[in-house]
């Protein structure tokens, strides 16, 4: 299976359920997403998970709240959309639900070195018309080293697929995932690029993000280290998830933030 967005697919579903046909362009970016092998989670211990919706109500990817009106994703979620065309969910643990704050979205930041997944800068900042009143997570930083070694323990979160061709959750889901070395990454993904980028996941496979996990929280005791970028297949043996390394970009960010 090739590498894919963990949104592309479906995305790609979407249109062409709506269209009957495949709009070009939405498989821009080749990698997978969403929360395999998790259990489900209570928005208000994670209440600055939120997801990015079209206009009609369709989650695709996820997000964190960085301040009550920056979100935080990944660019490929917002590569090439007009803010008019993108709506912030937060505090809504159940998609089917009406709780929560729906914001549209006033400003798009794209970082401008991203072209693709693979080739790193997967990231982007939200500005939010209407600021939230939930918990934000900080940014790791150039000093979060130890936040960042193999093995540590994170958490991701999203309303993905909950396997690589199931459904997409209604709920939001969490999981635990060990951070892997750089090299076995680079074993895995020759692609892989440990500047910008950090995988996490288990050798035997099991537990994953997958399509619809998108741009959603890779943290580390509560901080922000990773934004869920691609990966090979979801949840499959020695293929972990590759997370965009936030603390990579914390110059760019603390200035949109």
């Amino acid at each position: 299976m090739g590498v894919t967005s963990r949104f592309a697919r479906l995305l790609l579903a979407a249109v062409v359920a709506a269209t009957g046909a495949v709009a070009a362009g939405v498989a821009q970016a080749g990698a997978e997403e969403r929360i395999v092998g998790g259990s489900l989670a209570n928005i208000e211990d994670y209440g600055y998970t939120v997801y990015l919706s079209t206009q009609d109500g369709f989650q695709y990817c996820g997000g964190t709240l960085v301040s009550q009106d920056k979100v935080v994703t990944a660019a490929h979620c917002s590569a090439g959309k007009a803010a008019s065309e993108i709506l912030v969910v937060g505090g809504r643990e159940d998609k089917d639900s009406v709780e929560g704050t729906v914001s549209p979205v006033r400003g798009i930041w794209v970082h401008p070195g991203f072209t693709d997944i693979r080739s790193g800068a997967d990231i982007s900042v939200l500005t939010l018309a209407t600021p939230m009143p939930y918990d934000t997570a900080p940014l790791a930083t150039p000093d979060d080293t130890p936040l960042y070694r193999p093995g540590v323990v994170g958490v991701i979160l999203g309303w993905g697929r909950t396997a690589a061709d199931g459904a997409v959750s209604p709920q939001l889901r969490r999981a635990s995932v060990p951070l892997v070395a750089d090299t076995s990454c680079q074993q895995a993904y020759p692609s892989f690029l440990p500047a910008s980028m950090v995988c996490a996941g288990l050798p035997q496979g099991g537990i994953d993000t997958c399509q619809g996990d998108s741009g959603g929280p890779l943290t580390v005791s509560g901080v922000l280290v990773g934004v869920t970028s691609w990966g090979e297949g979801c949840a499959e043996p020695n293929r972990p998830g590759v997370y965009t390394r936030v603390a990579a970009y914390a110059d760019e960010l603390a200035a949109q933030i």
